[in-house]
This record gives C-alpha cells, sequence and structure tokens, in this order.
C-alpha cells in the first residue's frame, strides 16, 4: 500500500494505483476526456493534469502512478488555469453547436466545459471545411470530423476489442485528426458495424445515420400500417436515455411510447428470436447427423456485425454460418406474410420498424435475399434504442409514469429463452434448451445449460466453452463476444487447436445488451453486464422459457410453416451469406 495525500486529504491505495484512481477513491472527480481504463492510457487531452509537490511540470492523472509521500493538488490554481487553457484549445478545433449534436447533455468535453464555467474561448476557431468534413450520407455510421478531439478512443477500441482497425491517426501537428486508416473511405474498410466507435466516444463526433424523419414519415402516413418489433435486449436499457436505472422502465412502458408515437401494431422480437432457435436448433440437429460438424463448428448467425466481420476476415469460413436469418429478419418475413393474412392487411401496406440496439441491423435489412417476403424489403426501416429515445424525448412523453401496454397478438409472445438472445451465450443457452427437447421428447432443466453464460469468472480463454450431452451425442460448444475474442477464437479453430460443433458469436462485448445502438450516458461505465443480469432475470420469471413452447411461434407452424426448415421455412425463413459480399453490403 502507498500513502500520499491529496488536496489535503490523506489517501492509502495499492502500488500501481494511478494518480486519477486515487483520488476518485476519496470522492475527488479529477475531470479526464480522453482516458478509458486499460484501453486508452495515453494522456492525450491533457485535461486531467494535476499539480505534485516538488515536480517541475504538472504531471498527467490518468497515466501516472502515486508514490510514497506524493502531495498531490488537483484544483490548485496552476493546475486550474492549464486545465481551461488545454479545454479551450479542444473546443476551439471544436464545432460548439450543442443545440443541434446527438450527444447534448450527454457529451463529456460540454459537461466539463460548463463546470468549468467556460462562456467563451479566447482562440481562433480553427475547423475543417470542403473535403475534409465529407462523408458519406448513406452508410450507417456517421462522422463529424468538426466534433472529434482527437481523444484516440475510437482508434482504441476497435483495434484493441474489435481487432479490426477501423481509424488512425491522420495528418500532423495542428493539422492531426482521426480518420478511416489505410487512406481509404468508410465503404472500403470492411467496418463491422458494431458501434463500439459511437459508444466509447465523448463527443458527438461518431453516431448511427439518423432514420427519425423516415419513422415519422411512416408512423403519420394513413395509408400505411405500422409493425413495430422490439429486439430482447431493448427493453433491459430504453430507460437509461431518460435518466432511470437499467432495467427500470419495462417493455410495456415501450409498448405504450409507441403507441402514442402512432405505431399501428407492436409486437415483440422475442417471438422470432423463439423462432429463430427451432430453425437454427433444428439445422444443428441436421449438420449433427449428417456428419457435416465432425471437422468445423456451425456458427450462429442472428449477429449481423458478426457475420460481415467473418465475411471480410475470414471468408473461407462463410460456409459455416447457420443458415438462419436473424430474429429481425425472419420477423420481417413472417410479417408480410402469415401476419399480414391474419390480420386482413394488404402486406404492400405494411411498413415494417425494427427498434435495435445494433447499427449493423440498418446494413442487414439492405441486403440480399432480406426481401423473401415478396413486398419489399421485410423490415422497412431499423432506428436504434438511441433513435428512439430521441423520437420520445420530441413528443415531451413522461416516459417514466407512462402506463404499461401489452403486445398486440399473434407475434407479441415470445418465452424467456428469447428475452436472452439479447445477453451473450443466450442464443447458445436457448439453442440447446430446445435441441435437447427435439432429441429426446422431453424438457432439460431450464437452467441446465447457464454454463455458456459469461458470469464475470475468469475463463482461461478469451471466450468460455462447454461440453453438453444430447441423445448420447456429446456437443462440444464455446461463446463468445467481441470481435478481437472472436479472432482469437477462429485463429485457434482453424490451427485445429481447439474443436467445437456450436459456436455463439456477438460483435459486441456482452452481446446485444452492450450493442452500438444503445444509450449512452456520458459516463465510461460498461453497462453490458448489468443489462445482461436484467434479461437473465427476466427469462427467469417468465412463465414460458423453451422456445418450442412458444404458443404462436407452434400456431405459426401449425397454419403456415409445417416443420422447422421445411421447404416454406427455407424459402422464408434462411438466407445464402454467399449471395452477397462486403462491397454489396456498402
Amino acid at each position: 500500500m502507498v500513502n500520499l495525500t491529496i488536496n489535503s486529504i490523506p489517501v492509502t491505495v495499492p502500488e500501481g494505483t494511478t494518480i486519477l484512481d486515487a483520488a476518485a477513491s476519496v470522492d475527488i472527480e479529477i475531470p479526464s476526456l480522453c482516458y478509458l481504463k486499460e484501453l486508452n492510457e495515453i494522456s492525450a487531452c491533457r485535461v486531467c493534469c494535476v499539480e505534485v509537490e516538488g515536480e517541475g511540470k504538472l504531471v498527467p492523472s490518468c497515466n501516472n502512478v502515486v508514490r510514497e509521500g506524493m502531495v498531490i493538488r488537483t484544483n490548485s490554481p496552476r493546475a486550474l488555469e492549464a486545465r481551461r487553457v488545454n479545454m479551450e484549445l479542444i473546443l476551439s478545433q471544436h464545432d460548439n453547436k450543442c443545440a443541434t449534436c446527438i450527444r447534448s447533455g450527454t457529451c463529456q468535453l460540454q459537461k466539463i466545459a460548463n463546470d468549468m464555467g467556460i462562456l467563451g474561448v479566447s482562440y481562433p476557431t480553427d475547423l475543417a471545411r470542403g473535403k475534409k468534413a465529407d462523408w458519406t450520407t448513406t452508410f450507417p455510421l456517421y462522422r463529424d470530423v468538426n466534433k472529434c478531439i482527437k481523444c484516440m478512443r475510437c482508434i482504441q477500441v476497435c483495434d484493441k476489442v474489435q481487432s479490426l482497425s477501423v481509424w488512425d491517426i491522420s495528418g500532423s501537428g495542428a493539422r492531426t485528426t482521426i480518420d478511416v486508416s489505410g487512406n481509404r473511405v468508410i465503404k472500403q474498410a470492411d467496418c463491422s458495424l458494431c458501434g463500439q466507435c459511437i459508444t466509447h466516444c465523448p463527443t458527438g463526433a461518431l453516431r448511427e445515420r439518423d432514420d427519425t424523419q423516415k419513422a415519422y414519415a411512416a408512423l403519420g402516413d394513413p395509408d400505411r400500417v405500422t409493425i413495430v418489433q422490439i429486439a430482447p435486449a431493448v427493453r433491459a436499457a430504453w430507460g437509461e436515455a431518460f435518466g432511470m436505472p437499467t432495467g427500470k422502465a419495462t417493455v410495456g412502458q415501450l409498448v405504450s411510447v409507441l403507441r402514442k408515437l402512432g405505431a399501428d401494431y407492436v409486437f415483440d422480437t422475442t417471438f422470432s428470436a423463439d423462432l429463430t432457435i427451432m430453425e437454427e436448433g433444428t439445422e444443428l440437429l441436421q449438420r449433427l447427423q449428417a456428419g457435416d460438424l465432425d471437422n468445423q463448428p456451425m456458427f450462429t448467425s442472428c449477429c449481423p456485425g458478426w457475420v460481415r466481420f467473418l465475411k471480410s476476415q475470414f471468408p473461407e469460413m462463410t460456409g459455416r454460418l447457420s443458415t438462419a436469418k436473424s430474429p429481425q429478419q425472419m420477423f420481417g418475413a413472417v410479417g408480410k406474410t402469415w401476419l399480414a393474412h391474419n390480420l386482413g392487411v394488404d402486406a404492400d401496406k405494411i411498413y415494417s420498424i425494427s427498434i435495435m440496439p445494433c447499427i449493423a441491423k440498418k446494413a442487414e435489412r439492405e441486403l440480399p435475399s432480406m426481401d423473401s417476403a415478396g413486398h419489399g424489403s421485410d423490415v422497412d426501416l431499423v432506428i436504434t434504442t438511441r433513435e428512439l429515445a430521441r423520437m420520445a424525448r420530441a413528443e415531451h412523453l413522461d416516459v417514466e409514469n407512462i402506463a404499461e401496454s401489452a403486445f398486440d397478438s399473434p407475434l407479441g409472445d415470445g418465452t424467456g429463452a428469447g428475452v436472452i438472445f439479447g445477453a451473450t451465450g443466450g442464443v447458445m443457452e436457448a439453442a440447446l434448451r430446445s435441441a435437447y427437447f427435439l432429441t429426446t421428447g422431453e424438457n432439460p432443466s431450464p437452467d441446465a445449460f447457464r454454463e455458456v453464460r459469461d458470469d464475470g469468472t475468469i475463463s482461461p480463454l478469451p471466450w468460455r466453452e462447454a461440453t453438453f450431452e444430447l441423445a448420447g451425442r456429446t456437443v462440444r460448444c464455446a461463446v463468445a463476444s467481441g470481435l478481437g475474442n472472436a479472432r482469437q477464437l477462429l485463429h485457434s479453430l482453424q490451427r485445429r487447436e481447439v474443436h467445437y460443433e456450436f459456436v455463439e458469436i456477438m460483435a459486441c462485448p456482452g452481446g446485444c445488451a452492450g450493442g452500438g445502438g444503445q444509450p449512452v450516458d456520458g459516463t465510461d461505465r460498461e453497462k453490458a453486464a448489468d443489462r445482461g443480469k436484467v434479461l437473465f432475470r427476466l427469462d427467469q420469471n417468465a412463465p414460458l422459457r423453451f422456445s418450442h413452447e412458444n404458443p404462436a411461434v407452434q400456431a405459426l407452424y401449425r397454419e403456415y410453416l409445417d416443420e422447422p426448415c421445411s421447404h416454406r421455412a427455407e424459402e422464408l425463413l434462411h438466407c445464402d451469406h454467399f449471395a452477397w459480399q462486403m462491397d454489396a453490403a456498402r
């Protein structure tokens, strides 16, 4: 342990603790912009500098560790003046039109400037113009160079967590900025659209393509029948955008919000998550029986960010993906066929909107074979959890006190198995529950496969693995979240260091709960684990916990599809991953 003094307060912390963390341990907040613990500790912004007795220069607190007897002042006139100068220099190269910024209210730069009482900038404004500020308006990921503060967070997250290196430093000196690496444009960068750069950006420099105006137009068109689906992970996080604790806002309240926004029907993507389990679980058993998994596994295919990653980084393994569409796309296909018939609605008038925790879903809906219902795109529009929150806020809805509403029928029914799709390991667990039933005719314990969950324990590998028995057959499983971990797993599979029959991969750390379209609250606390716990708790309390027991799914097969992986199911609910290349998805 090390003893020191911060602002006249005695502090004792473990050796190796940074000054920033030591101050936080006694509730002294030192502002910082670029810092991300164990990820970005480069002191680029210099906002966290403090005065250390005996040191000639100010010391950045984020990457300097404490020493015995240190005397530190975080709020000395010298430290405060330097902090103010550094902030004004950053603001001189920043578009300070906060009223029209997507991150106004959750921007860390804005908060620090407000906290410091900065009412003007003493330095000339220097913003990028012309080609330097150009960015495509069609790609689901949008960047505003004039809101970038060069903190390097996007570079570090993309490199160290997602292993894609989409971003890099461009230029030098005062012209230094962040841009797409390798002198490429974003559409050439094999971006997975995971959106982790967005959720880790402290300002509004990165965001999703805004599709709220298209949503308003559809919801307000009397000639359209708008059907809206809500992804499982959204229910755990959407209230955070209104300052509510994780999981407090219910999905029933969200249904009410969507009705007030003008939705004709509101359904639960948990229904089609259950449907995905039936198709994917059946496909797994068919591949097992055919010997197709003797040498290589079947990969889950419900995460479009992961699919993009595999097709760009390991295209030779594309055939190992399950052909089952994602729950979003299955819902869209069923919505414009069986649902339209049940509602007595002309399928050509249906406008299908998805509320997703993900920006890769925006690209997924445009892919070839995602129009199998024969009435245009199966899903017409995707908006993120953040976009939905902006729409609700624009309507001045009292979200915290709004009464709950039930989902519409028949696609409003979902099971606990479908709900846990939103957490890492959930797809695997749900699939194994129903695969066990399909092979034995009996239900296992609902918690028999929870070993694949990320329970916070340290794993010797960058992924979790487990082995189960299905009808006398040993099935080895692996679960990875985060594309850097996925890359290591795929390399190990290629080198035949490991072997599995079934592998679940989610692009975002923590799964969809930590998706790139989820709310950002202006802090750096990772919330995927907390959101995942909400989803697993909902599963624990659900009246039905097996996808094959979903009555709506049973009715769909009985009335329309016949059985999982039938000819009609293959046409409607499965896709050809070889029908497009990354170039076609840009």
